[in-house]
């Protein structure tokens, strides 16, 4: 009998030998920790970081910027209004409960009715229970954007969110900077749940044993973040080896990380455009498209990439990145001094004007400096520029009031479209329908406009993006507006964890996919 007991124990300690050695906790750092564990408080990059650690989207964006099924197996659009999502069966919340299609519908009236997302969530009419495990998204016209939104889907455990907390208020109350139920506790279906959390200081994650996604190669039991404001000691701290992975990474310790022979980073071409507009109401000098032309090509933005950026940026010649459906490969950055001097002497301005810019310092990577390099830039075809640099604090009331004849303005579109970027960057500004609203420079071309609208209603990929892209190529020979670059994004990790496989120009790590060795 003693024999028995002695294998049995000697069986089981090796059995927790083997799962303590199988078992890897990733330590990390990011330069803020999450604001609330209700993923509808606050729509931003932060939280849509912590909802695909602790939930599940009904799709989500793969590298090449296409759907991969998550919560819904597959979808088909029914008409010009509707799109049926199929959803996964057998999957469990944290807490036990079943994922059916109640809690799709109790989460899409939860967004509806948070004030970060019901923008985002207009265009839908409602949101059908067909059966237990499927649901149609209506929307009140026809609307491309679908699949787009349903990333933003994250069913939550509707059960669990249902009744009163210890203080009487409903555990599903949506409150932001509140003590809520749903602020502080969580059941998703996501690969982690939270087992402590001390806000500002730590957040403890532990893989869900009932995960659903048996085929995630993920192997990460544990997750540590630590919250790391200042980028210098973010990046201290992985070179001494106290954490594994780091984000964001700041361009002038990029080298440091590279040369390190413990440390990989990871570096890729972001979706945020930044550029310059010019001002046509104030400038009639800026009415001639000889003289916005002229402005593109004296612009050196693969030097300012090369120089100032330290390649940490990729060169833009319109705004869509690639990935986009409205991108159009063969448009290219087109410095050429020489032909910006033509140009100018072809609309009488070769002698130049004088202009005033204002641009932020502290909005954009290297903003200022930006500024500074366009000005050179700009004085050898005789134009002379008054610049002013300010916070972003005092920026953009300056950018509202349309206050210099050149502002820079950067944009990531919201709905990962190239649309989007029409809608507030360069059709005409029109204060009752909102289109044009960060269009300083007073662009407008009545073609782009027609084209724009026609996209959203146009539910035909093909012909939606020939739309788009016809969009790119007037806005190119307009020179409606002046391009820089597309920000890139870096990550920062020890050696032996795999960040490049779970990375996207999103920035929404999906960490339950992460491998470790």
């Amino acid at each position: 009998m003693k024999k028995m007991v002695a294998l049995a124990a000697s069986i089981l300690l090796s059995l927790v030998f083997v799962t303590s050695a199988q078992a890897k906790t990733l330590r990390m750092a990011y330069d803020a920790d999450p604001v609330s564990l209700d993923p509808h408080e606050q729509l931003s990059g932060g939280m849509l970081q912590l909802s695909h650690m602790l939930f599940d989207p009904l799709v989500r964006w793969n590298h090449e910027m296409k759907f991969d099924p998550r919560l819904a197996e597959s979808w088909e659009r029914i008409d010009e209004h509707t799109v049926r999502f199929h959803l996964r069966k057998g999957v469990k919340f944290h807490s036990g409960n079943p994922f059916t299609a109640k809690d799709v519908s109790w989460t899409f009236e939860r967004l509806k009715q948070s004030a970060d997302f019901k923008g985002l969530f207009q265009p839908f009419k409602e949101l059908k229970v067909v059966d237990d495990y499927t649901i149609d998204l209506v929307t009140s016209k026809p609307y491309p954007l679908v699949m787009h939104m349903a990333t933003y889907i994250f069913p939550m455990d509707s059960k669990f969110y249902t009744g009163t907390d210890a203080n009487g208020n409903p555990k599903g109350m949506l409150k932001k900077h509140a003590d809520t139920y749903a602020s502080t506790h969580v059941s998703g279906t996501g690969p982690y749940s939270v087992t402590k959390r001390q806000q500002g200081v730590r957040v403890d994650f532990k893989r869900f044993a009932g995960y659903w996604d048996k085929k995630s190669p993920g192997n990460v039991t544990d997750i540590v973040l630590t919250p790391i404001k200042e980028a210098p000691t973010r990046v201290a701290a992985l070179l001494s080896g106290d954490v594994d992975f780091i984000a964001p990474v700041p361009p002038t310790d990029m080298d440091r990380i590279r040369k390190s022979p413990k440390t990989e980073l990871v570096t890729m071409s972001g979706t945020r455009i930044i550029t310059f507009q010019l001002n046509q109401k104030r400038r009639p000098e800026f009415k001639d498209k000889r003289v916005r032309q002229a402005i593109v090509y004296a612009i050196n933005n693969p030097g300012i990439v090369k120089k100032i950026m330290k390649g940490f940026a990729t060169p833009a010649a319109q705004q869509s990145p690639k990935g986009y459906s409205g991108n159009v490969a063969s448009l290219e950055p087109r410095y050429n001094l020489k032909k910006a001097r033509q140009l100018m002497q072809e609309a009488g301005y070769e002698k130049g004007f004088s202009v005033t810019m204002m641009a932020p310092n502290n909005r954009y990577v290297n903003d200022a400096k930006i500024a500074q390099a366009v000005t050179s830039m700009l004085s050898r075809i005789n134009i002379k520029v008054d610049l002013k640099t300010m916070p972003k604090a005092q920026y953009w009331p300056k950018f509202d009031e349309r206050a210099a004849d050149i502002m820079m303005i950067g944009w990531h579109s919201d709905t990962e479209d190239s649309s989007n970027y029409s809608e507030f960057l360069v059709m005409c500004p029109n204060k009752e329908t909102g289109y044009g609203q960060y269009n300083s420079g007073n662009y407008c071309n009545e073609a782009v406009d027609k084209l724009v609208l026609e996209s959203q209603g146009e539910t035909d990929e093909a012909k939606r993006m020939a739309m788009l892209q016809q969009i790119e190529k007037i806005l190119f020979d307009d020179a409606a507006f002046v391009p820089l670059h597309w920000q890139d994004l870096a990550w920062a990790s020890r050696k032996g964890v795999h960040i490049d496989k779970v990375v996207n120009v999103m920035n929404f790590p999906y960490l339950g996919d992460l491998v470790i060795n």
